[in-house]
């Protein structure tokens, strides 16, 4: 957490999109079949009682919903340090001999949802992240210690294990991909610290992505139901009592609640639970290409909806399938590719070693590919390589200590380590050892997502870095052309 507000593209928007998770800061000296409750089909349900529908989901779920208590400790720099040798201040007010740093305590406050009557609870990933101790308390008041069992940071879930004396009460999740717009939703968390709390509102939008990562795997349902700084975990239900949606983060100019709140949709939700639970992480599927939406208007393309391919990784599983610059794919096996999104959250899904058809227009027709899914985790020296081209440059994580340093406030950007004299950055005045902190509108935290950031643009895009010069720690902006 970064002290509980985490602003996407924070260094070019107004608006924040915020972590709804609460915090207080005090100082000292690809998944297995996991039994996860979903709902009957819709066609089969009664119809909703209106004027009790929203009693029976808050009675149904309350004692499944839990209040997450985080506590996480880190070294900062003593502020008075420099004043310790002062004569004058020692004379006057007898400063004491101080240590060069001390430690700084951070309590985090979060929600989250019991998914199986052994204690499996399912958060968020930004209310656990970097968490020392974990403490859940249940609706009855009782407290018991969380242990992270797997964490999936691109999609901001995580999964906490408290070890119960018996079996207890669990949500039942519904079919996210079945929500219309305009449809009522209850929220349930501890906003601000109060547990219990229930709230409603409607699904404004589904959807949302480019919300925190545009390189991510977003897919949010938009709520005006109430979210705020505590209700990050908690689960967006609907009328039928089921789990819609994992709330994670708000859009607001003042740090609190505008009515613009962004859940992670529960088919999401369940997949990646269900990994997290059988692994510990989540194995995602790579195809190995750089896609955009199809332009509205765009010569020969009226009416069409998919993703264009407009870059495709030399030896990726797409390369070897035949797909080319500029085709655009229009189905994902049984699947319509309306956007790019789309795609890329299909594929992510897909486990590898698994042959899909792809259905593409290419010059105007219409044409099947077969392509093996790869392995996400198998991309990474392939992608790497394709920055090392385009940029003409290698970079690796920032440390702790450089961090330190510089005055961040973590380890963030990407330290660059070898650049070639006649590559875009030297070209733009980068040396080795500086540090990049964004890339456009996006902030960098680590070399993962600067590759994902970089392979993402077209060749021939002129796009902003912020960069930290090694030299004299200043922070400044420049332009570069992407290979």
């Amino acid at each position: 957490m970064d002290n509980g507000h985490v602003k996407a593209r924070r260094l070019f928007r107004v608006i924040t999109v915020v972590m709804a998770a609460g915090l207080v800061t005090m100082i000292t000296c690809a998944g297995s079949d996991a039994p996860i409750a979903v709902g009957t089909a819709e066609k089969t349900r009664p119809p909703v009682d209106l004027s009790t529908a929203i009693i029976r989901v808050a009675e149904k779920n309350i004692p499944a919903v839990v209040h997450i208590e985080v506590a996480m400790s880190r070294e900062v720099a003593n502020p008075l340090l420099p004043f310790e040798n002062d004569p004058f201040l020692r004379r006057f007010f007898g400063l004491p001999k101080m240590p060069p740093k001390f430690k700084q305590q951070l309590l985090g406050l979060g929600s989250g949802m019991i998914i199986d009557p052994q204690g499996h609870i399912l958060t968020n990933y930004h209310v656990v992240d970097s968490a020392s101790k974990i403490e859940v308390v249940m609706a009855d008041g009782s407290r018991h210690a969380g242990k992270v069992v797997g964490t999936d940071r691109r999609t901001d879930l995580a999964i906490v294990k408290i070890s119960p004396p018996g079996l207890l009460p669990a949500v039942t999740f519904g079919d996210s991909d079945r929500l219309r717009v305009g449809e009522w939703v209850v929220a349930i968390g501890a906003p601000r610290g109060l547990d219990k709390s229930v709230t409603q509102g409607i699904i404004s939008a589904v959807h949302r992505r480019g919300i925190m990562d545009p390189t991510g795997y977003e897919d949010f349902l938009q709520t005006d139901a109430p979210i705020n700084p505590g209700n990050s975990g908690g689960p967006l239900l609907n009328l039928y009592g089921e789990v819609v949606g994992v709330n994670a983060v708000i859009a607001t100019q003042s740090g609190g609640f505008e009515g613009i709140g962004f859940t992670i949709p529960s088919n999401m939700a369940v997949y990646v639970s269900r990994a997290l639970m059988a692994h510990g992480k989540v194995e995602r599927g790579w195809l190995g290409v750089t896609i955009r939406d199809v332009p509205a208007g765009a010569a020969g393309t009226q009416g069409v909806k998919g993703a264009r391919v407009m870059d495709v990784v030399k030896g990726g599983p797409a390369d070897r399938a035949g797909l080319k610059k500029d085709d655009i794919v229009t189905r994902y096996g049984d699947k319509p590719i309306d956007d790019s999104g789309t795609l890329q959250n299909e594929v992510a899904a897909t486990a590898a070693g698994r042959d899909v058809t792809l259905t593409i227009l290419r010059d105007g027709r219409q044409q099947e590919l077969t392509v093996r899914i790869g392995r996400l985790e198998d991309s990474a020296k392939l992608l790497e390589a394709s920055v090392k081209n385009r940029l003409g440059a290698e970079v690796r994580n920032l440390t702790a200590k450089e961090a330190e340093k510089y005055g961040l406030d973590r380890p963030q950007g990407v330290v660059i380590t070898r650049i070639d004299p006649g590559g875009v950055l030297a070209r733009a005045g980068l040396e080795v050892s500086d540090v990049i902190l964004a890339v456009g509108n996006e902030q960098i935290d680590g070399v993962d997502t600067f590759v994902r950031r970089v392979n993402a643009l077209p060749a021939g895009r002129r796009i902003a870095l912020t960069v930290l010069d090694h030299r004299t720690g200043e922070i400044g902006s420049l332009e570069v052309t992407i290979k």
